[in-house]
């Protein structure tokens, strides 16, 4: 192959990558804050005891996940998002993007809380931490709403089905 075949060759490959990462990840824009689901979630003590009611925007697809609490100023107390995901597994969470700190709350798909991380915005410029559990859902809250309401390893969260 002379140089000429090998450039144009390249050229090709090239573009075709191009495309193909512009056919498979979808621009953030295709998602806007009002075109999320709600519901409320209520988190239990192990005594039956509500300790908390939540209500949510439902981060259900794989878009959504991706955008989390990107474009939200703050979190009002009682207010979060919900990332549910298609099983339990492992999962790790950033704040790429957020403003604001808050409190993350991996939930198995029984509803049990199995991790909580206090989570702080990232300094402009920086990367942010990472904070990885185990669950099926995610429930996110503003920081400190967990140590304000009691919620720990171990409560449950009730999810409605329509969500589950």
């Amino acid at each position: 192959m002379n140089r000429r075949q090998a450039v144009v060759l390249g050229t090709a490959l090239l573009g075709a990558a191009a495309l193909a990462v512009l056919l498979t990840v979808p621009p953030l824009a295709l998602v806007d804050a009002d075109e999320y689901e709600t519901t409320t979630v209520t988190v239990y003590d192990e005594n039956e005891t509500r300790l908390a009611t939540v209500d949510v925007r439902i981060a259900d697809t794989r878009e959504k996940r991706r955008i989390g609490l990107m474009r939200t100023d703050s979190l009002e107390s009682g207010a979060g998002m919900l990332f549910v995901h298609a099983r339990d597994g492992t999962y790790t969470y950033h704040m790429r993007n957020v403003s604001f700190d808050i409190d993350i709350v991996f939930v198995g798909a029984d509803g049990t809380v199995t991790t909580v991380h206090h989570a702080s915005a990232p300094d402009p410029g920086e990367d942010s931490e990472t904070y990885t559990g185990r669950g099926k859902y995610v429930l996110e809250v503003p920081r400190g709403y967990t140590n304000a309401t009691g919620i720990d390893v171990g409560d449950s969260v009730e999810i409605p089905e329509a969500v589950a």
